[in-house]
């Protein structure tokens, strides 16, 4: 890859069509977009739908990006609106919640038990706490990352973070005894 790398240098050269740079805004954009969206929607598949409609959308729309320096924090609301229609679109299909199809093994009921605990703990944060949380701890970013894509502070994000982490615990130990419970 030629030229700069900064968000951008990287829009600017995607703009005229540079491979390299789309693939690059892709590289380091995907995986953000997908936690954002899960972080609303809490399914990992609708989430990957989202993230990759959502990115292919923002490269299609490059000459909207106002700000090329600031492509996450747009991409990102672009995201958080496309999952927030999804959970209105998906609040009208499914008058009722589907009955997941119990697996089988042992071991795979036990991890579907823990995945459903977890999303199940996620959903109950606020949005803005499961998307700290989701970037933070899931995809590494820093806090002033995160601060500057949700248009807050770095302390704001701690402190986010912080309140996340301590509501998941008491969630996740009161879970326990139930399934402890549950199991005899």
């Amino acid at each position: 890859m030629s030229g700069d790398d900064s968000d951008e240098g990287l829009v600017a050269r995607a703009r005229f069509g540079e491979r390299a740079a789309l693939e690059a805004l892709v590289r380091r954009y995907l995986r953000p977009a997908y936690a954002v969206a899960l972080s609303i929607v809490l399914s990992p598949a609708d989430a990957e739908d989202i993230s990759q409609e959502s990115m292919v959308n923002a490269l299609q729309e490059l000459d909207r990006c106002r700000h090329p320096d600031r492509f996450a924090a747009w991409l990102l609301q672009g995201v958080r609106n496309r999952a927030r229609n999804h959970l209105a679109w998906r609040r009208v299909r499914d008058a009722r919640p589907e009955q997941p199809e119990m697996p089988v093994q042992p071991t795979a009921v036990a991890a579907l038990g823990l995945r459903a605990s977890l999303l199940g703990a996620l959903w109950e944060l606020a949005a803005v706490q499961r998307e700290v949380v989701l970037l933070h701890d899931l995809e590494g970013w820093t806090h002033a990352e995160i601060a500057l894509n949700l248009g807050t502070t770095a302390t704001n994000s701690r402190q986010h973070l912080f309140q996340a982490r301590r509501r998941l615990r008491e969630l996740l130990q009161d879970d326990a005894p139930r399934k402890a419970r549950h199991a005899t």
